[in-house]
Parts: C-alpha cells; sequence; structure tokens
C-alpha cells in the first residue's frame, strides 16, 4: 500500500482500475444516491484514503472472529438462554451489553455483505425473540437500549430496513419496549416508531402496533400510556425534555405522515383521539419547560390544528366550530343538509338514535361505540374501501355497501316510476271515460238548448205582437181616464184596511223595499188586492218551507224529498248552522255538562275547571237578544233543543251572563297581564338609572367628544356635546390606513391601555337591551286596558250587590276579595309607570335630548346598538391580536428553522462536504424527526398538506370540514 506522501506512486494503478475498486467499495456503503455522487465527486486523494481504509479493516486479522454475524447470532441466542438460568454479575452485564454494542456498530459500519448475512441467518428474529423473552433486570439495563439501537442500524440499510418492515411482528415487538422504565430505551424506540411513520409503508404499521400495545399494556385506550408519559414529571429535567421531545415528535409524525400528508379526515380523526385524552392542558404545561427543540414540536402540533380546523370552518361558511358544542355541530349540519335529500336521513337517523339505550349497562355503551366505529368507517374508508387507521370494524367495506344501497334505489326508483306510469294510465283512462261522457252531455245539451232558443224566439215574437196590442189599449185606457178625471175632480180615494194572516213562528225575511202608503194611490198597486190570494196560499206550507229555525236535512236535489225530510227532524236549531257548528266543538273541548258550566260560572271558577283559553272562546258564545227572543218562543220544547241551542238557552237564564264571563275572564289573567307589563316598566326605570349613574357611559362620552373635537373643523367642532344618535355613527369612521379598522375599534385600543375598567360598561347598563324593546305607547295602552277592566269589573260588583243572591252564586265575595288585591297591585303599576316615565324624562333632559320627541325604544336602543357593535368591535380585536400571535410564532419558527440549517450547512461545509461512515439515510430521518426539521414549513410533507387542504377548500366530494377545538 503506497503512502499517502507519495501521490506519484498511485499512477502505477490506471485510472479506470481504480474507479473499479472505489466502486466496489461505494456499493459495499450501501448509500443514497446523493450520497454516492458526493462521494465520487471527491477528489482522487480522499477516494484513495477511503478506499485504503476500507481495505483494511477487511484485512485485520483481529477482526476475524467477529466480522461475521454468525458469531453475533450465536453469542445473543446464548445470552437469551443464559439469563433465564443465571443471574449475572454487574461485570458480566458490561461484558453482554459490549457484545451487543459490537453487534450495532458493525451493522452501521461493516460491508453491505455483512448485513446481507445477517438477515439471511434470520439475525432479526434472534434480536426480536430477545426482547420478548428478558427478564426484569436485563429490562432495565443498557442491553435492552443497545438491542434497539441494533435494530435502529439494521433499519439504517435500506435492505434491512425492508428486511424489518416485512417481519409481521418486528414493529409490535418494538412496541412492547415502551412499558419500561428506562427512558432511554422509550427514546430509541419512539424515535424508531416516529421514523417508520415516515417511510413508505411504515405509518399504518404503527398505527397497528400501538393497537397491540394497548393489549399488551392493558391501556383502557390507544397512546394512553404516552399522554401518561407526557404529563408525568420525573424531577430530572434533561431526560424528562428528552422523552418528552420524543413523545411529540412521535405524535406529530402519526398525525402527519402516511395518510395524515393528503387526508384532513385523518388528521382530524386522529387529533380528535388525542384531545380526549386530554393533550391540550398537558402542552400548555409543557411550555414551562422552555427548551427549543421540545417548543417547535409544540409549535407544530398547535400550527397544524388550527390550520384545519380553519379548512373545517370554511366548509360550513363559518370562521369556527366548537366540536365541544352537540347543539353548534347539530346546527352546522342541519343547516347543511336543509333542502336536500340527505334531510330525511339525518332525521331518521336522529329518530332511531332516540330510541337506543341510554342508561348503563345492558350493552348500551358498546352499541353506541359500534355507532362511532360505522361512521369513523364512512369518513376514512378510501375508494379501494380501505381504512388508513387500523379498521375497528373487520369485513365493513363502505364502498361496496353504498354500490349496493345505489343499486337498490336504482331498483326501487324503476319500480315507483312503474307503479306512477300505471296509476297515471289508469287515470288517463277514467279521464278518457269521464271525458267521453262530457261529450255526450255537452251534445245532449246542445241539442236541448237549440229546441229551446227555437221555443223562445216564437214565444217573443209572439209577445211582440201582444206588447203592441196592449200599448195601444194603454193609449185608450189613458185618455178615458183623462176624461173622467176632468169631468169629476171630487172623486175621492182611500185605502182598503189590511186584514193579513199572521204566522204561528217566526218566518225567513223578504228582502223588498216597500213602497209608502202615500205612494199607492193612482198606481196599479191600489188595484191589487193580496187577500185574493191568501185564499189560495198553503200557509202551512209556506211556514215549513220558510221558517227561521234550521232544520238538519239530508242533501237531496228534490222538493219533494226536502219537504219529506224537514217532517222527519226531531232536533230544534235557531241559531245560524256555522255558530251551532263551532259552539258544539267548543263544548266537545269543555268536556263538562250545561249544568256544570252553569255552576262553575255561578262559583267563579273556584274549582278551576275552565281555562282561560276555554272562557276566551266561551266569550264568542253569549247568546243575542235575538237568540233569546227565538229561544224563549220554544222554551217548552226543551228537550228538542240542539246541543248548542240548549247551551245557549241555559245560559241565557243566568243574570248578565255575558258580564260574569268577562269578569271571570279578566280575573283569570289579570296576574299574568300584571307580570307582562311590570318587567317592562321596570326596565325603563332601571335602564334610566343606569344611564345617568353610569361613570364608564360618562368616560366613554368624554372621550368621544374630545375624539370628535379634534378630527372636525369648522363650525362642526369646537361642540360641547352631541346627540346620543351620533354614538352609532362611530362605527361608520374608518381608518385610513386598515379600512377594516374603525373609529370604534381605535376607541377601544384606548380604553383597553387607558380606561380598562370601561370595557366592562355592558355590566353598568345591563337592562338597555329590554328597555329598548319597550314600546311606551303600546305600555300605557295595555295599563289602560287593566284599569278599564277593573272598572267594568267594580261596576258589575255593585250590581250583583243591588240585587237578591241566587244559591249557589259566589260572584259578590269572590269578585270583592279580588278587587281588595287586584286594585293595590294595580296602584302600585300605576305608582312605578309614573315613576319610570319621570325618570326617563329627566335621563333625556340629562343628555340634553328633549322630552316628547323619543321613545325609550328609541332612546335606549340607540345605547343597545353601541354596546353590541363595541362588543362585536372588542371580538374583532381579539380575533387579530390572535392571528397577529399565530403569525409571529410562526415567523419566530421558520427563522429558527432556517438558522438551524444554516448552522448545518455551515457544519458540513467546515468537514470538506465528507460523507460520515457512520451516518445512515435512516439516521438522517431520526435526527430530523428529533430537531423537528421534518415537519419544516418548506418540506415535502408541509407542501402535500397545503395541496391537500386547497382540494378541500372547495369542499367538492366527500365534504370534510374542520375548525378550532378546545379541550
Amino acid at each position: 500500500c503506497m503512502c499517502l506522501s507519495k501521490p506519484a506512486v498511485s499512477l502505477c494503478i490506471s485510472c479506470g482500475d481504480f474507479l473499479g475498486y472505489f466502486s466496489t467499495v461505494i456499493d459495499e456503503l450501501d448509500l443514497t444516491d446523493k450520497n454516492r455522487e458526493a462521494m465520487f465527486a471527491l477528489p482522487a486523494e480522499k477516494k484513495w484514503q477511503i478506499y485504503c481504509s476500507k481495505k483494511k479493516e477487511q484485512e485485520d486479522p483481529n477482526k476475524l472472529a467477529t466480522s461475521w454475524p454468525d458469531y453475533y447470532i450465536d453469542r445473543i441466542n446464548s445470552m437469551a438462554a443464559m439469563q433465564t438460568l443465571f443471574a449475572f454479575e454487574e461485570e458480566e452485564m458490561e461484558m453482554r451489553n459490549k457484545v451487543v454494542e459490537d453487534l450495532k456498530t458493525a451493522l452501521r459500519t461493516q460491508p453491505m455483505r455483512f448485513v446481507t448475512r445477517f438477515i439471511e441467518l434470520d439475525g432479526l428474529t434472534c434480536l426480536l425473540n430477545f426482547l420478548k423473552s428478558m427478564d426484569y433486570e436485563t429490562s432495565e439495563s443498557r442491553i435492552h437500549t443497545s438491542i434497539i439501537g441494533c435494530i435502529k442500524a439494521l433499519m439504517n440499510n435500506s435492505q434491512g430496513r425492508a428486511h424489518v418492515l416485512a417481519h409481521p411482528q418486528s414493529i409490535n415487538t418494538i412496541s412492547q419496549s415502551l412499558r419500561q422504565d428506562n427512558i432511554k430505551t422509550k427514546v430509541a424506540v419512539l424515535e424508531i416508531l416516529g421514523a417508520v411513520c415516515l417511510v413508505p409503508d411504515g405509518h399504518k404499521k404503527v398505527l397497528q402496533a400501538m393497537v397491540h400495545y394497548q393489549k399488551y399494556a392493558a391501556e383502557r385506550t390507544r397512546f394512553q400510556s404516552l399522554l401518561n408519559e407526557l404529563d408525568r414529571s420525573t424531577r430530572h429535567y434533561r431526560d424528562e425534555v428528552n422523552l418528552k421531545t420524543a413523545i411529540m415528535s412521535f405524535i406529530n409524525a402519526v398525525l402527519n405522515a402516511g395518510v395524515g400528508e393528503d387526508s384532513l379526515e385523518f388528521r382530524v380523526h386522529l387529533r380528535y383521539e388525542f384531545l380526549m385524552l386530554g393533550i391540550q392542558p398537558v402542552i400548555e404545561k409543557l411550555r414551562a419547560h422552555d427548551n427549543a427543540t421540545l417548543d417547535r414540536h409544540l409549535d407544530f402540533f398547535e400550527m397544524v390544528r388550527n390550520e384545519d380546523e380553519l379548512e373545517l370552518a370554511k366548509c360550513f361558511d363559518t370562521t369556527h366550530v366548537d366540536t365541544k358544542s352537540a347543539g353548534q355541530m347539530f346546527e352546522l349540519i342541519k343547516k347543511k343538509l336543509s333542502n336536500t335529500d340527505a334531510y330525511p336521513h339525518l332525521l331518521s337517523i336522529l329518530k332511531h338514535c332516540l330510541q337506543m339505550p341510554y342508561k348503563r349497562g345492558a350493552g348500551s355503551i358498546q352499541q353506541w361505540q359500534l355507532l362511532d366505529r360505522i361512521l369513523q368507517q364512512i369518513v376514512l374508508q378510501d375508494e379501494k374501501g380501505e381504512n388508513p387507521d387500523v379498521s375497528p370494524l373487520d369485513n365493513f367495506n363502505v364502498k361496496n355497501i353504498i354500490r349496493m344501497l345505489v343499486n337498490e334505489n336504482e331498483v326501487k326508483q324503476w319500480r315507483d316510476q312503474a307503479e306512477k306510469f300505471r296509476k297515471e294510465h289508469v287515470e288517463l283512462m277514467a279521464r278518457l271515460e269521464r271525458k267521453e261522457r262530457e261529450c255526450e252531455t255537452k251534445t245532449q245539451e246542445k241539442d236541448d238548448m237549440m229546441k229551446t232558443l227555437n221555443k223562445m224566439k216564437d214565444k217573443l215574437q209572439k209577445e211582440g205582437v201582444e206588447l203592441r196590442s196592449a200599448r195601444e189599449h194603454v193609449l185608450d185606457l189613458s185618455s178615458h181616464i183623462s176624461n173622467i178625471s176632468v169631468s169629476s175632480p171630487s172623486v175621492n180615494f182611500y185605502l182598503r184596511t189590511k186584514s193579513i194572516p199572521q204566522p204561528s213562528q217566526p218566518l225567513k225575511s223578504f228582502n223588498w223595499s216597500k213602497l209608502g202608503e202615500n205612494k199607492i194611490t193612482g198606481t196599479i198597486w191600489y188595484e191589487i188586492d193580496d187577500r185574493r190570494a191568501f185564499k189560495v196560499l198553503d200557509l202551512k206550507d209556506i211556514e215549513k218551507m220558510f221558517s227561521a229555525y234550521q232544520r238538519q236535512q239530508k242533501e237531496t236535489g228534490s222538493m219533494d224529498d226536502l219537504y219529506l225530510s224537514s217532517r222527519k227532524v226531531k232536533e230544534l236549531s235557531v241559531i245560524d248552522g256555522r255558530r251551532a257548528q263551532n259552539c258544539v266543538i267548543l263544548l266537545s273541548k269543555l268536556k263538562m255538562s250545561n249544568e256544570e258550566i252553569k255552576r262553575a260560572i255561578l262559583e267563579m271558577d273556584e274549582r278551576e275547571e275552565l281555562a282561560k283559553d276555554m272562557l276566551e272562546q266561551l266569550l264568542k258564545f253569549v247568546p243575542e237578544k235575538s237568540d233569546i227572543d227565538l229561544l224563549e218562543e220554544h222554551k217548552h220544547e226543551l228537550e228538542r233543543m240542539a246541543r248548542a241551542d240548549r247551551f245557549l238557552f241555559e245560559m241565557s237564564r243566568i243574570d248578565h251572563y255575558q258580564q260574569r264571563i268577562q269578569s271571570l275572564f279578566f280575573k283569570k289573567k289579570f296576574a299574568e297581564r300584571l307580570a307582562e307589563i311590570k318587567p317592562k316598566v321596570e326596565a325603563i326605570l332601571c335602564a334610566s338609572r343606569e344611564v345617568m349613574r353610569s361613570k364608564h357611559l360618562t368616560q366613554v362620552l368624554e372621550v368621544v367628544l374630545a375624539f370628535g373635537n379634534f378630527m372636525n373643523k369648522g363650525q362642526r367642532g369646537n361642540a360641547y356635546g352631541f346627540k346620543v344618535s351620533s354614538l352609532n355613527k362611530i362605527i361608520d369612521t374608518k381608518s385610513s390606513i386598515d379600512r377594516n379598522i374603525t373609529m370604534l375599534h381605535y376607541l377601544i385600543i384606548i380604553f383597553e391601555k387607558h380606561y380598562p375598567d370601561i370595557l366592562n360598561i355592558q355590566q353598568d347598563l345591563a337592562f338597555i337591551p329590554e328597555a329598548a324593546k319597550v314600546n311606551l305607547a303600546e305600555l300605557e295602552k295595555e295599563v289602560f286596558i287593566i284599569r278599564s277592566g277593573l272598572k267594568a269589573l267594580e261596576a258589575e260588583l255593585r250590581y250583583q250587590q243591588s240585587r237578591a243572591c241566587d244559591w249557589g252564586d259566589k260572584f259578590v265575595p269572590v269578585v270583592s276579595d279580588f278587587i281588595t288585591v287586584a286594585s293595590f297591585s294595580f296602584s302600585e303599576l300605576e305608582e312605578l309607570l309614573a315613576e319610570a316615565k319621570d325618570k326617563f324624562s329627566k335621563s333625556l333632559k340629562h343628555f340634553g335630548e328633549e322630552e316628547g320627541c323619543m321613545q325609550p325604544d328609541e332612546f335606549f336602543g340607540i345605547f343597545d346598538i353601541f354596546l353590541q357593535s363595541f362588543s362585536e368591535a372588542r371580538h374583532d380585536l381579539e380575533n387579530m391580536q390572535r392571528r397577529k400571535e399565530e403569525e409571529e410564532r410562526r415567523m419566530r419558527m421558520e427563522a429558527m428553522l432556517k438558522d438551524q440549517r444554516e448552522r448545518e450547512r455551515r457544519a458540513k461545509k467546515s468537514t470538506g462536504g465528507s460523507v460520515s461512515e457512520e451516518v445512515g439515510e435512516f439516521d438522517d430521518l431520526v435526527s430530523a424527526l428529533r430537531s423537528g426539521e421534518v415537519f419544516d414549513k418548506d418540506s415535502k410533507l408541509k407542501h402535500k398538506r397545503k395541496r391537500s387542504a386547497n382540494q378541500l377548500a372547495d369542499c367538492g366530494g366527500r365534504e370534510r370540514p374542520v375548525t378550532k377545538v378546545n379541550y
């Protein structure tokens, strides 16, 4: 071997041969394409050094015994067998640990054929069996950590990594080591699991491993032990920070790698598991460690969470979805599905949920768990019917089920359509038959009409001739009468005395316009004598046909049938049919006999049998005078009366029935009316006091006045005050720098800085919102109605006191007591109203407003709108501040990551660009995961997530919304 101090000797080997030797050495190192190119780009001397170093290692006689994996596999198998038989001393443990450490070094540094041989001899199974068979002492020793290091070293080689991932139990067995107390072991395991998440086909294996660990460690739910470790304090700062950093890096890898790169649904689903385990308050506690690397992982967790939540909210056209509120989530889903074909299915789901068991036991929790898992499958399964997470249900393929439903719906649609066509055919045939009959009828009617027209034509011609003849006769008579008038001027005319038969019962009226007696003389009516007609008419038949009483009759077109029917009716009804029907409906609702209703009215409903709404309806069926007159004529036929007629008749027997009902209704409604009015009066009174006493409001006005005088010039400035309505114009003045900032926003910033107490102004003006709803005119009208009702009640009481009291009549004592109490309560209300009006007038004067020009709803409405705008503006500022803080945190994080990358770049440059022999691809991944660089915003992972989020923002296809979830 030539000395490097004599580079010229290297010319003895041809350039082509050397490159072939060097390529063989590089192949043994199993480098990535990028590192391989870097090696070939090195200077010739550097290549010669690497070549010589590797050849020397291979030819070293001291390493012949340990240069093959057989040695290490035998030793580890021996250690696994002996640990169950002997208790080893500390020195023996150190020797055994050295063997494992040597294997770890060999897997990293030996040529590729060493790794290949190790795999062929099933060395991985040897390591996994040793992990599974460790006793407690060994599992808590450095040997355990070194074994994990051996697996990590094996995975640093592409062939070894593929072998580990292909092994059915490797990741599961590795995850079992999380149960140990040794922090270094846990950190090593978490780094492997986190890095496996980032390699192809590794993410789901890690999720399966965590489900395996859940059963192995008897966890209540997946990831529970990790969250416990994250929240536990060991009081050893360095170890604690290392472990918690490893846990957070693992959580970020699980959430954002694999399917999590593109699937918002998956990230939200999996993150919800961590949130339910209480990760959010734990993250807040972790900030106290003040460690840059740990904070970087915490920042990334919250940053991605906020982005996902905003994307979810966009799909519901809102800025925030409170996933702790079942009501808000239901309203969003309801709004999204309203007026869609899916809405009935939502109602069906809710209806069936109502029928699911709610009590503990009997499998109720498991039934709700089943529903939850079905929904998870629907949300998470991809087009192939595969769940990116561990499937909670076996043989549940959402795509196949939907295809079956689609086919079922299509068959149902065709069946429904065929049934629809069949019905339409039947309807068309029926319509055709009807049309044919109609045509026949119309044709017959046409023929009959033509015959009738011909007859009418003949009749008109005949009547025309008779008319002309009659006119000639009239002219002759007129001339004759004139002659008589001239010759006999002293003839006196007089009217006959009428003797008209009287009906035995009231009859319907004939709506005519009667001529006065002074207009009869000289007309045709003077010659007509209706007494002749009375001798011919059947007056009894007329009475039956046109009686004023309504008789129940069958619907027939024949007059004979109508007549016969009227003779068979037994019930007697004299009131209007529709009114009688409504009255019967009311009585059926009351479910009381006439006697019971009468008793209740006389007793002023002491037993509370008559509800207020029933009394209100009874007022509509007070017997009128015409009803009473008709009913009195037939009081001897009481048993024949219809239900409504008999009710009205019996109620008419109660003295002052209408006034009693009105009094009883007023009595029942009095407390309710008072309860409705009093809060309105109190709202005006209290609001008037508040606006006059509030120091915070005075400060607001003072600051606004200063702003106005400062901003306005000329006549508009130099003010000593302003109308309160100007408060709501503050929001109209916008900043010239940022149009989203108004003068009100700016005022709140001033208040936060100089007048922090003003921010609680809404507590000073608590009654303003209620007072803004009160219309004083309507309020006084309501008070007037109560006052009038009391006066009417007092008048009725005086009347009832003036007459003899019937048995069972309790009107006087009951109403007397009521008026005593009611008058007092009403006087209190009137005094309160007078005080409220006085205070309101003073408050108007207090603010420089003219009395009588503004009503309470207008005056207090100004303050109500201002308070609402004030609250909204504060909320806007809080959102702006939060966005600003998030942006600053993001910029700090980016600056830190950029600075770290720059330091790493300079460090690599200072080493001359050489590639370390002991650093491989998997180590780079673990290092980037540990530092958080793998989650950098500029990384491929972040770009993929951005693209998937943008695709989801339009809410196309399967909509998967998200926003802020606070736990």
